[in-house]
């Protein structure tokens, strides 16, 4: 299972990389790890290199396993702290009712309880001090990723037509794999939640984030006729880190009750 593990880790860290690298590209943040208030932050370069390098050599760890428990804690701490001191005031600053308007925040938490569940799946160590505390919050790595994958099941439903825009055109009946991914979303976010045949859940919604990442993600990143192809390459990344995060949930698992609910 380890040997998995370490390809599930693997997706997560390029995925890092990769949205690092492209924030030098773009020069300045990527939407998803920082909105642009407070604009000392979010609009700085400075702050942007900073930010980028630390992802890179954060991946880096995760990758050669040095340290790679600690560091993916202090990671997710980190990421939660931009979601409560960023996202959230500037979305309620923006328009706190658009559910869509979210999405960033929603992706970045998901990319916080990632972390927390690539420290988890480390073999365990002793911590003592500040690594203690930071230990604490990985049990709410594998909730903080379902509640993403309920909000954007919801969301299938609430702007099923923009949805249905992303399904490839060679795929017929596009409706009816809009609500069927979202009732998808929402179904394996709440098994993961409840803890109710946790590896079979999330291993489907592993594979079916896999599947999107080839069918509807990359095919978007290379269509030149898309205007805004940065986002749509940072939809490619998150992709693959949720991909990962999804396989990483199953294969750390430990069921605490009964069999049925493995």
């Amino acid at each position: 299972m380890e040997t998995y593990n370490r390809l599930w880790r693997l997706f997560f860290a390029i995925a890092l990389v990769s949205i690092a690298v492209q924030q030098f590209i773009c020069s300045g943040f990527r939407p998803v790890i920082m909105p642009p208030e407070p604009a000392f932050i979010g609009q700085s370069t400075f702050c942007m290199c900073v930010a980028g390098i630390l992802m890179i050599l954060i991946s880096a760890a995760i990758i050669s396993g040095i340290n790679s428990h600690i560091v993916a804690d202090y990671l997710g701490a980190f990421m939660l702290l931009m979601i409560i001191l960023s996202h959230i005031p500037y979305n309620i600053k923006m328009n706190p009712f658009f559910l869509a308007g979210w999405n960033d925040a929603f992706k970045l938490l998901a990319l916080c309880g990632g972390a927390f569940i690539v420290a988890t799946s480390f073999p365990a160590d002793t911590v003592s001090g500040i690594d203690a505390v930071t230990e604490k919050l990985r049990p709410a790595g594998p909730y903080f990723f379902a509640t993403t994958m309920i909000v954007f099941g919801i969301e299938h439903f609430i702007y099923p037509k923009f949805v249905a825009l992303l399904v490839p055109s060679w795929i017929p009946f596009h409706l009816f794999w809009v609500y069927f991914a979202g009732i998808a979303l929402i179904a394996a976010g709440a098994a993961i939640m409840l803890k109710f045949k946790v590896k079979l859940a999330a291993s489907l919604l592993g594979l079916m984030l896999f599947l999107w990442l080839i069918m509807v993600h990359i095919p978007r990143g290379l269509d030149t006729s898309i205007v805004d192809r940065a986002n749509e390459w940072t939809s490619v990344f998150e992709a693959l880190a949720f991909s990962g995060i999804a396989f990483l949930i199953a294969g750390t698992y430990k069921p605490t009750q009964t069999p049925a609910s493995q």
